[in-house]
């Protein structure tokens, strides 16, 4: 069968005629995007990306008054902590013993209690044994009471002394940890001063004792502690007015064992 190229032209023109014959309201129809279709049951919400919080810096760059992530918590081995307190030096005067020209006489000596600072440095060998040494110097006034010439001042005179105490803390590594120790104290007196009157040259002797402590150390934040202590020492004076062979020679004997007492702020290095 033969078909003219006449007649296939003539076909396929009025198909497209045909095509071209949808209405606009049709073509627009099938054109249209669909927005208001429901989301697919297998189709999913992109998930939203939550701020995440920077991690403390661990690189030494903490400051001074924040505690980081590299701060230790607490006290322990290798440790070494320096207090500024306030220290209250508690003369007990528990007894005492007064001669006048070798013979005894009644009487008891009297110092009065002072409020001074104080320096600590401490040292931890293990995580729950440390050293500490304090630096303190406290100026008192010194009396005889009851003595047959009544009270008698003798004068003044300031103490240096030197304590070191070895002590075990209970709970390494804690924000709070007790302790309690034991140690020595050398009494040193300095800048002796006589009364005048019936006492016109004063010398008080060198002398040491044991002594027992107690306190707690609290870390507030960072490196920084806040310390109480409380320590007892059992020290015997002994002190001599006049020279030998004066009118008035007198020796006396006094148990100072004072309480000291010290609350501070201390440092770890």
């Amino acid at each position: 069968m033969k078909i003219s190229l006449k007649a296939l032209g003539a076909a396929l023109g009025g198909a497209w005629l045909s095509a071209s014959a949808l209405t606009p309201a049709a073509h627009a129809q099938t054109t249209q995007p669909i927005v208001n279709a429901p989301l697919s049951a297998s189709m999913q919400a992109a998930p939203v990306a939550q701020p995440v919080a920077a991690p403390v810096s661990s690189g030494g760059r903490c400051g001074i008054f924040q505690t980081c992530a590299n701060t230790r918590i607490g006290l322990g081995r290798g440790d070494f902590i320096v207090r500024l307190s306030a220290l209250g030096v508690l003369p007990e005067d528990t007894s005492s013993k007064v001669w006048l020209n070798g013979t005894a006489i009644p009487g008891r000596i009297k110092t009065t209690r002072q409020v001074m600072p104080e320096l600590t440095f401490e040292y931890f060998f293990t995580d729950n044994v440390s050293v500490d040494l304090i630096a303190a110097s406290s100026r008192h006034e010194v009396a005889a009471e009851g003595t047959p010439f009544g009270k008698v001042d003798v004068g003044s005179a300031w103490v240096l002394p030197p304590t070191i105490t070895f002590a075990w803390h209970f709970r390494p590594h804690k924000r709070f940890n007790p302790y309690v120790g034991v140690g020595a104290t050398l009494a040193w007196f300095h800048n002796v001063s006589p009364a005048g009157g019936l006492v016109q040259k004063l010398n008080v002797g060198v002398t040491g004792g044991p002594s027992v402590d107690i306190g707690f150390d609290y870390q507030l934040v960072g490196n920084w502690f806040f310390n109480v202590d409380a320590k007892q020492m059992f020290i015997r004076d002994h002190a001599w007015a006049n020279d030998r062979g004066s009118g008035a020679f007198i020796k006396a004997h006094d148990s100072l064992d004072p309480t000291v007492v010290g609350m501070g702020i201390g440092y770890r290095f």
